[in-house]
């Protein structure tokens, strides 16, 4: 299956090398140059993936984020942006991003982590999918009757946060947690593996299916946004930093 890539950047040049490198690389692409363009393609055409350029003229990358993730379009989106400051690469992944690379990158990082996303986004096997049953809805803590959880239900709980894998869905203390898909992934990954420190590498292939390496700030950038959501003030900490090893999701 040939994926569709929707590129969206206002510069040329770069536009022009990623069209051209995609596509050797296997992609059908449509590639335009601005936010309104994006969003009409996007619409229009359904892509498997969005490579968005955060800052464009008129309607920027974040705002297209927004809109598709307001109408409920869950389609992964990797931004691409020349800004290095932490609090902005948090600003994409506020606005409903599910990756980032930073300018100027290697075009490999770039298919790299197209792939990941791609990969999180496949059918299953089956040809069932990652959204809730009739049965889910009709019970948002799982499709499972409270309290059930285990091997087999797809539930897991850890102290007062409950992950639902089936239908991609988590709550803490009773209120649901907005996440993104790769937000949830970490999270998901976390609690099944909680009281066990998770090192950097292990997370990154997991998640990414890629190590960016030592010098990459993408998992501590990631991590710090899912305590915003999960460790609100006056909550337990459960997800802790194991300095120079990695992370743990635990109660205590």
């Amino acid at each position: 299956m040939t994926h569709l890539v929707l590129l969206a950047e206002d510069d040329r040049p770069i536009r022009t090398a990623l069209e051209r490198a995609l596509t050797l690389e296997g992609y059908r692409v449509t590639a335009v140059a601005d936010g309104i363009q994006a969003l009409a393609a996007a619409h229009r055409e359904r892509p498997d993936v969005i490579l968005l350029d955060v800052m464009m003229p008129g309607v920027d990358g974040l705002q297209v984020c927004r809109v598709l993730r307001a109408e409920g379009d869950r389609t992964p989106i990797l931004m691409l942006t020349a800004r290095v400051e932490t609090a902005d690469r948090i600003a994409g992944l506020d606005a409903g991003a599910d990756d980032y690379v930073l300018k100027p990158f290697e075009v490999e990082e770039v298919f790299a982590r197209l792939r990941a996303l791609l990969r999180r986004t496949a059918p299953e096997p089956d040809g069932g999918h990652s959204g809730p049953s009739e049965h889910q809805r009709e019970h948002p803590q799982g499709g499972e009757e409270p309290g059930e959880s285990g091997p087999g239900t797809g539930i897991v709980d850890v102290a007062d946060l409950r992950i639902d894998g089936p239908s991609r869905r988590a709550w803490r203390g009773g209120r649901e947690l907005e996440l993104t898909r790769t937000e949830f992934g970490l999270l998901e990954l976390l609690a099944r593996h909680a009281g066990i420190v998770l090192d950097h590498a292990t997370i990154y292939d997991r998640i990414w299916g890629y190590d960016f390496g030592p010098g990459s700030k993408n998992l501590a950038v990631y991590v710090g946004y899912l305590r915003r959501k999960v460790d609100v003030p006056g909550s337990r900490p459960l997800i802790h930093t194991v300095r120079g090893v990695g992370y743990v999701l635990r109660a205590d």
